[in-house]
C-alpha cells in the first residue's frame, strides 16, 4: 500500500490560501455551494473540503471549480515558462559564451 502523502507546512498554507480565495470568489459571485458543486460535477462536501484547503482534493476538482467560477484561465498560467524567472535564469546561464558554427555545417571552402 502506498505511503500517504504528508504535505509540508508551506504546502498546507498555500492550499488553505487557495481554498479561501476560491471561497471568496464564490461569495463575491453570490453562488451557493450547491450551484458551484453541481457546475463543477462534484459534491458539496468535496467543495467544502477544497475551500478549507484539504490536500486530498484532486487537481481535477480544483479545475472544475475554477471553471465554474470563470477562473480556469488563471490555473493555466501556473508554471508558465514566461513567468518562471528561476527557469529563465537557469536557461540563460546554460547558454554558451560564444556561438560557433559546427564543423559539419560550415560551407565547403574548397568547392
Amino acid at each position: 500500500m502506498p505511503t500517504p502523502h504528508l504535505p509540508t507546512p508551506a504546502v498546507r498554507k498555500v492550499l488553505r490560501k487557495l481554498g479561501n480565495n476560491i471561497h471568496d470568489a464564490r461569495m463575491h459571485r453570490k453562488l451557493p455551494m450547491s450551484v458551484v458543486a453541481e457546475r463543477a460535477s462534484t459534491s458539496r462536501p468535496t467543495l467544502s473540503r477544497l475551500e478549507k484547503g484539504d490536500p486530498a482534493v484532486s487537481i481535477g476538482i480544483y479545475a472544475g471549480v475554477l471553471q465554474a467560477l470563470g477562473l480556469l484561465d488563471d490555473l493555466a498560467g501556473i508554471a508558465d515558462p514566461v513567468r518562471d524567472s528561476v527557469g529563465q535564469q537557469l536557461a540563460s546561464a546554460a547558454l554558451p559564451r560564444r556561438a560557433r558554427i559546427p564543423v559539419n555545417h560550415r560551407s565547403d571552402r574548397n568547392a
